[in-house]
């Protein structure tokens, strides 16, 4: 049960993150969330959009594995680790500040779905 809300919790975040990047990334929400200029906005909207909609299969799976219970375990550890995996590739490549808002999360409901 734990398990299954920590990754809850990943996957409304996940759902965020689609908003920010497919919706609001050249609005003034999405370029103070990510520090961009509106310049830079303008010329990487359809690239953010690709990368919003790539989150958004993270958010299907981890809702996925929660939708199939107990048996979803295994789901949900897949794309948990998926999830982990691109923050710490983000935190080193884009942002530290990505370990804290994606990898830490999703570790501590990797943690909730191994002990449950």
């Amino acid at each position: 049960m734990i398990g299954s809300i920590l990754t809850g919790i990943v996957a409304l975040i996940h759902i965020y993150i689609v908003v920010l990047e497919m919706f609001l990334w050249d609005k003034p929400q999405g370029m103070k969330a990510f520090g961009t200029t509106p310049a830079f906005a303008a010329k990487s909207k359809t690239l953010a959009a690709n990368q919003g909609l790539y989150n958004g299969f993270l958010a299907a799976g981890l809702i996925w594995g929660i939708w199939l219970g107990e048996a979803g375990d295994p789901i949900k550890v897949f794309f948990l680790l998926c999830v982990a995996v691109a923050g710490v590739f983000g935190a080193v490549t884009a942002a530290r500040k990505i370990l804290f808002v994606q990898t830490f999360p999703a570790v501590v409901a990797l943690i909730g779905v191994w002990l449950a």
